[in-house]
């Protein structure tokens, strides 16, 4: 009982309960109102039919628009108001002014060094291409020779993320879709508390949403009262609202501005193995120690200017040159991706990766929803001679997501593409490879919210270590899963046929 009524009171139930409140309120209204003024009824209908024209003339995917299209189809009395209070794909006009304010502030700190390009371009043309993309249309720049590090378990990242907490001396900078209470968390709380309180400058970003049942509601100003000052973005609210499609997916811990982590774990203890919950929970974290975590770090900051309203001069979190770091080599461009333009920089580093390749292509993600776009790219590098192979989980921890991401198997299969599912349980980590030379490793996953509705983060890498780490642990990866086979899906009948139709139907707007 005490579960229930915990539930019935939480702030999610409340604000969920609001909400559909709204939805129900004006629905009926529409159609209370639409019975007595056929006027009104026209003027509906003009809108949805002004809706559908937006949509369709519109810059948003196809898939997406196909989506809303029917929907407002179905539903043409107030299918094209809900598209125009729910479904853009574009912050409001503030939020962008505000965001746009913050990362300019921050890409005037980032200076693009044309000799790494040039060193870059003489090597490899089509990497400098893909290198200066990111540069044009991210504002993140590539550095050379920088120190870095893939761990294939969050249990391996999780000791060696203390021992650098515990080296901080200026600040300590966090930014985290899920935090959740448990040894994890606590064990980086304690350092932070003690580091805050030694003067370290701590600075937490978590999302509201993805922390919505694992923190209580005024966590924030619990840590704030030990000194960590603290942002959460887009806090929930019981409004009818479109800003609750964007959410904060990054996963950043960057330390005096010189040692940064990356990857796919956040921080709770599934991500550790302490806790299991879907099985064992495979992850990985990057590390990346240099200049280059200079790019991490401004990154943090133009969202903690847009969330705190504070404007920081970056000038004065530039690191000391680190003198002591192992000697390395090739080429590491971090950046960040967000849904304030049209330019899916993710997408179209992926989407190079996958197109450029000649030998292989190698992939994990914890969701496989695609685009047509996306769906092209794989086929036709697997029907052209390249080794594509992916890996997803075979313990889901959305199983309607799931069944979406196994809806994409047989399309796949039938071209070459070769599926792996992670049998101990959970794959979560966000990765892909190619010909031992080309690398992506970051919070981004394969799945339309992750590519064109969140904020996301990730790390271009050529020619490092890194990358044939991260073959190596795909590699080694493959003898824990189970290969999927076409014949398995063969014999699918027309309720499961109909069943996963419907589902990457409505797949853009989950």
């Amino acid at each position: 009982m005490k579960k229930i009524l915990s539930f019935l009171f939480h702030r999610f139930t409340i604000a969920a309960a609001a909400i559909l409140a709204q939805f129900a309120a004006l629905v009926l209204m529409i159609g209370r109102f639409s019975n007595y003024f056929p006027q009104f009824y026209a003027l509906l209908t003009l809108l949805s039919a002004v809706a559908v024209i937006i949509i369709a003339t519109g810059r948003a995917k196809s898939a997406y628009k196909i989506a809303w299209i029917i929907l407002i189809l179905l539903f043409p009395i107030f299918g094209g108001l809900f598209y125009l209070v729910l479904g853009k794909t574009r912050l409001s006009r503030r939020m962008r002014r505000k965001m746009e304010k913050t990362r300019l502030h921050g890409e005037k700190s980032l200076e693009a060094s044309e000799s790494v390009l040039h060193e870059l371009q003489e090597m490899d043309q089509r990497a400098a291409g893909q290198a200066r993309y990111i540069q044009n249309h991210a504002a993140y720049p590539v550095y050379r020779h920088e120190y870095s590090r893939f761990y294939p378990l969050g249990d391996l990242a999780f000791p060696a993320m203390l021992e650098e907490l515990e080296k901080a001396q200026r600040f300590i900078f966090l930014e985290y879709y899920i935090i959740d209470e448990g040894t994890m968390w606590e064990s980086i709380l304690n350092i932070l508390a003690r580091k805050a309180q030694e003067g370290v400058d701590v600075r937490l970003i978590y999302d509201d949403l993805g922390c919505i049942f694992k923190l209580p509601q005024k966590y924030h100003q619990k840590l704030e009262s030990m000194g960590i000052k603290t942002e959460r973005f887009h806090p929930l609210t019981p409004i009818l609202s479109a800003s609750v499609n964007y959410r904060d997916h990054r996963k950043l811990m960057i330390i005096d501005g010189h040692t940064g982590f990356t990857g796919g774990i956040n921080l709770a203890d599934e991500y550790i193995n302490a806790f299991e919950k879907y099985g064992h929970w495979k992850d990985s974290a990057f590390l990346v120690k240099g200049e280059a975590v200079w790019s991490l770090t401004v990154m943090f900051l133009a969202m903690w200017e847009y969330l705190r309203g504070e404007q920081d001069d970056l000038e004065d979190f530039r690191p000391p040159k680190l003198e002591d770091l192992p000697p390395a080599s090739g080429f590491i461009q971090p950046f960040a991706d967000n849904p304030l333009d049209d330019e899916t920089v993710s997408e179209t580093v992926y989407f190079n990766l996958i197109n450029r390749a000649r030998d292989y292509v190698y992939i994990t993600t914890p969701y496989l929803i695609l685009d047509n776009e996306m769906v092209t790219a794989l086929t036709s590098a697997a029907k052209t001679g390249v080794d594509v192979r992916i890996i997803t989980p075979h313990v889901p921890d959305k199983p309607p997501v799931h069944a979406v991401t196994r809806s994409y198997y047989p399309i796949l299969l039938q071209s070459g593409v070769r599926i792996y599912e992670y049998t101990p349980g959970f794959m979560h980590s966000k990765a892909a490879i190619a010909d031992d030379k080309v690398g992506v490793v970051g919070s981004v996953n394969l799945d339309y919210r992750s590519l064109y509705m969140a904020f996301e983060n990730a790390v271009w890498l050529y020619g490092t270590d890194s990358v044939l780490q991260i073959k190596e642990d795909f590699l080694e990866t493959l003898s824990l899963c189970q290969e999927v086979h076409l014949d398995q899906y063969s014999g699918l009948g027309a309720h499961q046929r109909l069943k996963w139709s419907l589902l990457r139907l409505l797949a853009p707007l989950l």
